[in-house]
């Protein structure tokens, strides 16, 4: 047994992991379809103290190069260096298993707050997109520029995102549906059916238009549901997951002192992606524009180019494992010899990394700036999976994130990846996307 001083950078104080349970991450293998326990060390939480559990050495040998390195970084840069978006943040791991598991992303951040109810004028359905052709990679996605189509968040706000500056922040792009294995493992196919996916991660100026109108903003029953998936929309239940009013709710955003983007005058920040977002608050502002969060399989799906099964989103191939600084903004405030704190000015506006980082069907930072929220309770793939997702929590009530943040390594921004977070933290490296009917 091992202390947690001793796994942080520096051997300083031992410090708690704010009530994060952290698992370990699975590496599935694209050659043998099974899920191999990537490493030969993990660390959890019990009370303050990292535990250090042998999990087994068998691995892939394409992927213990890369696995070394996150051990390297462990080891080198103390347990906050690979993952999070300040010092409070820890890899840590609790379990694995055949059946695949989750890897959860720690952080800080106040929780969510206040009891309260009401109904605002939220509501589901088309985001609106156009058609026509268009698409990276094999020319086949269709766009459309959903503010044009009466997506609140964009009604009036000027066109200034992406890399050009000129693209309206609203852009929907069709997904063709299709099948695919879920994690690149073949363990687990899963097949999705056509949807709009924003083109960017929410951004601050977005979402300002959301918090002016909140709390009537806020979801109604049934509100934000996926069209194919039974009793996915807002459960009434989670109304106290929200903040009482607009003064919590600015409060919330501000989870970071130096690291979060939101800001009360609209300067400065407005293409950049919004953070401090909890699950609930992810879920209540899509459904207010009019929208919904992406299923875990269908981030993945659009994340790995369908049945391209790509390793990162811009990958041409299923084995090009290219990324540096071009491709997506990430290790923005990491080292390979101590974890530094995280600032505003590591966050890049939506769009920053166009067209080189973009995926098939031209979705940008996909990888790495945020991590990005999931319809889905974390936990092992639903066996079969036709337009599905995991609606019953697991023992661990976690919801899933996906694509890596500003401030983890390369490994975390593997569309294989598996990882979840706490729904009700305000993390300061989470944000949202939304998803559409087509």
């Amino acid at each position: 047994m091992m202390e947690c001083s001793a796994c942080l950078s520096g051997g300083g104080p031992a410090r708690r992991a704010d009530s994060i349970s952290l698992v370990s991450k699975v590496a599935p293998s694209r050659t043998s379809g099974t899920e191999l326990v990537a490493g030969a060390t993990s660390w959890r939480t019990q009370s303050g103290v990292c535990v250090d559990e042998d999990l087994g050495r068998a691995m892939a040998s394409r992927r213990y190069a890369r696995w070394l390195t996150a051990a390297w970084g462990l080891f080198a840069g103390g347990c906050t260096a690979l993952a999070g978006v300040d010092k409070d943040y820890y890899v840590l791991g609790d379990r694995a298993g055949a059946s695949g598991t989750d890897t959860s992303v720690g952080g800080t951040g106040s929780g969510a707050g206040g009891a309260g109810s009401g109904a605002g004028g939220a509501g589901s359905g088309a985001g609106g997109a156009g058609s026509g052709a268009g698409g990276t990679g094999d020319g086949v996605g269709g766009t459309g520029a959903a503010g044009e189509q009466g997506v609140p968040s964009c009604q009036g706000l000027p066109a200034t995102c992406g890399l050009q500056e000129h693209e309206d922040c609203c852009t929907s792009k069709l997904v063709q549906g299709g099948s695919f294995n879920r994690s690149n493992d073949s363990a687990y196919p899963a097949t999705v059916s056509d949807f709009l996916l924003d083109r960017f991660e929410v951004t601050v100026g977005r979402f300002r238009a959301f918090v002016e109108a909140y709390p009537d903003s806020r979801p109604i029953s049934g509100a934000g549901a996926h069209p194919l998936i039974q009793g996915s929309g807002w459960d009434p239940a989670w109304d106290g997951n929200l903040p009482r009013d607009q003064v919590e709710l600015r409060g919330k955003l501000k989870c970071r002192e130096s690291g979060a983007t939101w800001t009360e005058s609209s300067a400065g920040n407005e293409t950049k992606p919004i953070n401090c977002v909890s699950w609930f608050m992810a879920f209540a502002f899509c459904a207010w524009d009019k929208g919904r969060l992406p299923t875990r399989a269908e981030w993945n799906y659009a994340a790995a180019g369908g049945e391209q099964q790509r390793m990162y989103p811009w990958s041409e191939s299923p084995d090009n494992a290219n990324i540096d600084s071009s491709y997506a903004v990430y290790n923005g405030c990491r080292s390979e010899i101590e974890a530094q704190e995280c600032a505003n000015a590591d966050i890049l506006s939506v769009g920053s990394k166009s067209l080189k980082g973009d995926g098939r069907w031209e979705q940008a930072d996909m990888a790495g700036s945020m991590w990005e929220w999931a319809l889905d309770w974390s936990g092992s793939y639903p066996a079969m999976c036709d337009d599905c997702a995991k609606l019953t929590p697991a023992t661990e009530p976690m919801r899933a994130v996906c694509g890596g943040s500003f401030a983890n390594f390369s490994s975390y921004l593997l569309t294989d990846g598996r990882y979840q977070a706490d729904p009700a933290k305000y993390g300061g490296d989470r944000g949202v996307r939304c998803a559409r009917a087509p």
